[in-house]
């Protein structure tokens, strides 16, 4: 390539650099996703979420702020990275809690999911709560929600029986 050429090949490369250098940033919104695999009906924590910085044609619409979001569950698991809006999340009920147990048959557990529907039973086929939500599962412990009174009655049987479910 000829001197010349290769000197206003220069010229304009330099031209463009510059021309990216003082151009003001791309805007963005910062974007409320999940920060790992989150189940359903679960109360989001600070843990659970992380901001990411969009364009604004790349942003879905209904995104939600991290104020808004904690405390409040996901109607539907998410995987991680997943942006998170308005239609994903459940209403915040300060009514529903949820309670560790174990189960009497543990390998029931086995069987169970995130968002399953649940019966809970205590001793003597008592039922202690209906259509009560499955939060979580680790080996032989279920994190059931359930609204706060079903919920308590839960967590005062499994301390001196342990507790069956049946599925939906």
């Amino acid at each position: 390539m000829p001197l010349h050429l290769r000197r206003i090949l220069a010229a304009l490369l330099a031209l463009v650099a510059v021309g990216l250098a003082v151009l003001p940033p791309s805007p963005t919104v910062d974007v409320l996703v999940a920060a790992r695999d989150l189940p359903p009906n679960v109360p989001l924590t600070a843990e659970d979420v992380r901001a990411v910085a969009m364009p604004p044609s790349l942003s879905p619409t209904g995104t939600v702020t991290r104020p808004d979001a904690l405390g409040r569950t996901l109607v539907s698991a998410a995987r991680a990275g997943e942006p998170l809006t308005d239609a994903r999340l459940g209403p915040s009920d300060p009514d529903v809690s949820s309670v560790a147990v174990r189960l009497a048959d543990a390998g029931v557990a086995g069987l169970l999911r995130p968002g399953s529907r649940v019966d809970v039973v205590g001793a003597e086929s008592r039922v202690l709560a209906t259509d009560a939500s499955v939060v979580a599962v680790r080996d032989e412990v279920v994190v059931i929600s359930a609204n706060r009174e079903a919920a308590h009655r839960i967590a005062s049987e499994s301390l001196a029986n342990p507790v069956a479910v049946t599925h939906h």
